[in-house]
């Protein structure tokens, strides 16, 4: 049980103690793993960017995801659930989500530039992975820049999810809670877990 984001950033650092100084970047998942992430970052003396991945929520819980797109409109889905959703809705779903994912990109970057990930080593921060979808395509789409290698870290994952990062390209994993003691849902493993503003994010991003 983490206390909250920070703290669990802080933890995560410890545990990537051999990256610092190296050729890293590390690239967050707004909005909560922003907040990981730049404890990281910061704690490692690293570059700090962030990869915007936005969930395709199922349409009769939000929460639960069925997919995930990027802000170029790269799409992963679970074809078991959305065999089972209207088509209509989850084209416009893809569609809205991909707008919001390429508005917070213009948003948090404010004219920066994306960093060349190219031969380096890229350390991918969430500050947790329930289904694996969001986390999944933003290893593809690192993976697409070709990378020395890929780490996906995070303070707590379920154990399916770690394999699926695995079979989509990712080096090494962290993880700092046991996968098998995952309860569900990323929140339920934080005491504070309350939603992370767009202005935080710029403020991480920008300090």
């Amino acid at each position: 049980m983490f206390k909250n984001r920070r703290e669990a950033g802080q933890k995560l650092a410890k545990k990537l103690e051999v990256y610092r100084g190296a050729k890293a970047i590390v690239i967050a998942l707004p909005r909560g793993g922003v907040v990981v992430g730049y404890e990281v970052a910061r704690a490692l003396s690293l570059p700090f960017d962030i990869i915007v991945v936005r969930k395709i929520g199922h349409p009769t819980n939000p929460e639960y995801a069925i997919g995930a797109v990027d802000e170029i409109g790269t799409t992963i889905l679970n074809e078991d659930e959305t065999a089972t959703v209207d088509t209509e809705w989850l084209r416009e779903e893809i569609a809205r989500e991909q707008k919001e994912a390429k508005r917070r990109s213009l948003l948090y970057r404010k004219g920066r530039k994306s960093p060349n990930l190219s031969g380096k080593i890229i350390i991918i921060v969430d500050d947790g992975i329930a289904t694996g979808l969001t986390m999944r395509l933003a290893v593809r789409s690192v993976k697409a820049q070709k990378p020395e290698k890929i780490i996906v870290a995070v303070p707590v994952a379920s154990a399916e999810s770690l394999r699926v990062e695995k079979d989509e390209g990712a080096h090494e994993i962290v993880v700092l809670e046991p996968p098998e003691e995952f309860v569900g849902a990323v929140g339920a493993h934080y005491l504070r877990f309350e939603q992370v503003e767009d202005e935080e994010v710029i403020r991480l991003l920008h300090p």
